[in-house]
């Protein structure tokens, strides 16, 4: 099964300021803030919803095919994805911006103070997922994730067009989207994930209700934090799948990416919604138990060891045969 990863491709900058931020802010001047924090740590990591799924999907063998927009100083990048496994020759170059990036600082309290460039991730709208489709041969579901909200209209409207399942995933992208547009790039998706939150945000925006958007899609995959996932189909029983049992919790960030990796990659190996739920789960909790969305290491048998444990000999070995 040949999957399209499409989404934003970027690297993270992530600082630490040792003091509160609430207490530099004075609040009858927060019309005139300037401030600059000396901050403690800096940690550059690799990141991008885009290439985090292709990611842990390249970790679980299942050859991604990433698509999606970076800058001229991508090569080192690219190199570590082509490592793990990753297909980036669909990956177009900027010749004149920069790969995106985003900069954040957090204070003592876990208060967070961000900006995000878009750099050559505004190029994402000139792809054609054709040229892609051609040069593998055919595609059998791509994956639209948060990406140029431009590119990921096109990138919906190609699959219609062209009739190639698609996968609508809005993530980060819904705060900016308004209803028709989010209506647009749900309307006939194979697959539609979110989180709580942003299930509610969805049906808010467009004015439909949850029924409604279970007409219109084939499945909706929900991620519900501790408590796990659920998978609903219309006229059937919902599938709820639970996490494994965390060793420590360091860093959420990329966690819901790491799950549709895991997802994605059992519906390419073919088996079960529940079983590619389960997958799934047990990748995130790997990449919550790491500090970085791809510094994790998914060794097969740890993996396979604790999925067991979580999810019983029977499940094990389904997915066993695919990850040998």
């Amino acid at each position: 099964m040949r999957i399209a990863v499409t989404g934003s491709i970027a690297t993270d900058h992530l600082m630490t300021f040792p003091g509160r931020f609430a207490d530099q802010l004075v609040a009858d001047q927060l019309h005139t803030v300037s401030l600059s924090f000396l901050v403690d740590n800096l940690d550059v990591r690799r990141g991008g919803v885009g290439a985090n799924i292709a990611f842990g999907m390249g970790q679980l063998g299942t050859g991604p095919i990433l698509v999606g927009a970076a800058g001229f100083d991508f090569d080192d990048y690219r190199s570590w994805l082509g490592r793990h496994g990753v297909d980036t020759k669909s990956v177009r170059i900027s010749e004149t911006l920069h790969t995106a990036r985003f900069v954040v600082t957090t204070d003592a309290d876990h208060n967070q103070i961000g900006s995000f460039y878009t750099g050559a991730m505004s190029e994402a709208r000139l792809i054609e997922l054709k040229t892609v489709a051609d040069r593998v041969g055919g595609l059998d579901l791509v994956l639209i994730g948060a990406d140029d909200p431009e590119a990921m209209l096109r990138h919906t409207e190609e699959c219609r067009s062209r009739r190639i399942p698609f996968a609508a995933d809005f993530s980060q992208q819904i705060a900016r989207m308004n209803g028709e547009e989010i209506r647009i790039l749900l309307d006939g998706a194979t697959y539609l994930f979110s989180n709580e939150y942003e299930k509610g945000l969805i049906e808010s925006k467009t004015g439909w209700s949850d029924e409604e958007i279970l007409g219109k899609v084939g499945h909706r995959v929900t991620t519900l934090g501790s408590r796990g996932v659920r998978v609903e189909r219309a006229g059937e029983d919902p599938i709820e799948v639970g996490c494994p049992e965390e060793e420590r919790k360091a860093d959420p960030t990329g966690v819901g990416d790491a799950f549709r990796a895991g997802f994605l990659s059992g519906l390419a190996w073919g088996v079960s919604h529940e079983r590619a739920a389960q997958v799934g789960c047990m990748l995130a909790t790997l990449v919550i138990e790491t500090v970085g969305t791809q510094e994790y290491q998914l060794r097969r048998a740890h993996f396979m060891d604790r999925f067991t444990k979580a999810y019983g000999h029977d499940a094990a070995a389904e997915v066993q045969e695919h990850l040998a």
